[in-house]
């Protein structure tokens, strides 16, 4: 098969090509409404293009061998960047890198960001109370060694559409401070006891608290 270059929209680096089912399957976490097109998927005003083989400088070398998943705005976007993040969330579910305007980022090594739960009222402290302790300043609440924060979310992104249309503002409660596991455990008790969803940093719904782990990805030689 031919290598291309690929020129435009954030990009899924990945070390094996993925089945278009399994791609499918992915999309679909962070868009429900996700659809196969011809050999793409489109999601909400956004493209996924089918994987094609590409240069191993598409990612600097760090990847020996890579198949590209280009993904393309074609409408206006449901959330800020929701295109970056559909490429950088395919990435590390994929153990890939992500490529953004010639920038190559590892989406297994930032710290920056956490899981979250996006809850349809704010809820009040009596409600956090069973899981969450206020801390005795700031609008923050710890459990343990997470860190959680009420924020409104900006946006709607698609992976939380069954909240809508009935709420009108979403609330997240951003987790911070632990390994994935213990954050996706909590991320997910709360939405259970809360009614919300719980999402990873580029709003890809989670079911399990594994998916925060980041699959193992083969060294270059």
């Amino acid at each position: 098969m031919a290598k291309r270059r690929l020129r435009t929209g954030p990009t899924a680096a990945v070390p094996a090509k993925p089945a278009q089912a399994e791609l499918l399957r992915l999309v679909q976490l962070a868009d429900p409404g996700a659809r196969l097109d011809g050999d793409d998927v489109v999601a909400a005003d956004v493209r996924v293009f089918a994987p094609v083989e590409a240069e191993p400088e598409l990612t600097g070398g760090v990847l020996e061998k890579a198949w590209a998943v280009r993904v393309a705005a074609e409408g206006p976007l449901p959330l800020d960047f929701f295109d970056r993040f559909l490429a950088e969330g395919l990435a590390f579910r994929l153990g890939g890198l992500a490529v953004c305007r010639g920038v190559v980022s590892d989406p297994a090594d930032d710290d920056e960001g956490g899981p979250a739960v996006i809850l349809p009222v704010r809820p009040s402290p009596e409600e956090l109370a069973p899981l969450l302790a206020p801390e005795e300043e700031g609008p923050a609440f710890t459990a343990g060694d997470i860190r959680a924060v009420l924020v409104p979310q900006a946006g709607q992104p698609p992976a939380v559409q069954e909240l809508l249309p009935f709420a009108t503002e979403l609330t997240a409660i951003e987790l911070r401070g632990a390994e994935p596991v213990k954050l996706g455990a909590l991320a997910l008790e709360l939405s259970e006891a809360l009614n919300g969803i719980a999402v990873d940093r580029w709003r890809f719904r989670i079911d399990a608290a594994e998916d925060l782990v980041a699959p193992e990805r083969p060294a270059a030689e």
